[in-house]
């Protein structure tokens, strides 16, 4: 007999749903039943998502979320659970990168991608937990919450033109590992995927360029992944039935990291 996940009854919030992966996670996980919501700070975009999900038979809500805007993070958590329910899903994904050597960094480049990869992570983690936490104090049988951190497989392995963004995503790595730690007796497990190279509308471009060549030959299969390479290991975490994974940090890079 076959099984599948089913997050019917499940609240989701992802950060950074207006393109890319967080798209993708927003899909995936309306079509597994979940009830989504869409945040970033493009709403226009978050708006024809909600319209392909509602045509799918999903539900889904947008929130404005600006993720290195403490004020705004909190606005948006309170707004998600005035509209859609008690958050029992958080996919932590929104992120920005430069490419340049370590030596070029300027103040202005190391605040952007720290501000969203790690600061912004960080506090939307914690806002979203807080609540977590709040509702599962007192109770004799724990909730099953999931906090989904998504971090790179250059948070592991430093990679070169993109030390900056490597630190960030390390660091989100770590804090991962402490969140698990501190907030799993709550019900809370926080794991993170770290994705290797994956094909998305932002650098679609890219593989098509002699540097993109370049790189491609570099990667253990000459291939980069797809958005939806990731469909299985997000819904598991995702799922009930992840209750025994908390703390990991797992690479979906196609063997990129044994190289």
């Amino acid at each position: 007999m076959g099984r599948s996940i089913n997050l019917e009854g499940k609240v989701a919030l992802i950060t950074g749903a207006s393109s890319g992966l967080g798209k993708r996670f927003a899909l995936v996980l309306s079509q597994a039943g979940a009830k989504v919501v869409l945040a970033s700070r493009r709403v226009d975009r978050l708006k024809e998502l909600r319209a392909e999900i509602e045509a799918s038979g999903g539900a889904a809500h947008v929130v404005s979320l600006d993720v290195t805007d403490y004020q705004s993070i909190k606005a948006a958590v309170a707004h998600a659970e005035t509209e859609a329910g008690t958050i029992d899903i958080l996919v932590n994904n929104s992120g920005v990168s430069t490419t340049q050597k370590l030596s070029e960094v300027t103040p202005a480049d190391y605040e952007y991608v720290f501000d969203t990869n790690t600061r912004g992570a960080f506090f939307v983690a914690q806002e979203v937990a807080k609540r977590m936490i709040m509702r599962s104090a007192g109770t004799a049988q724990k909730p099953a919450y999931r906090i989904i951190n998504i971090a790179s497989v250059a948070g592991l392995r430093v990679l070169p033109q993109i030390g900056l963004y490597s630190m960030s995503k390390a660091a989100v790595v770590h804090m991962t590992r402490a969140m698990a730690l501190e907030w799993g007796r709550h019900g809370i497990n926080v794991n993170a995927i770290a994705p290797g190279y994956i094909d998305t509308e932002i650098n679609h471009h890219h593989w098509s360029t002699d540097q993109g060549q370049k790189l491609l030959s570099m990667l253990p299969r000459r291939r980069v992944g797809r958005p939806e390479d990731l469909d299985g290991l997000l819904l598991l975490l995702a799922a009930d039935e992840s209750q025994f994974i908390n703390g990991a940090v797992i690479a979906a890079d196609d063997g990129f990291g044994l190289a």
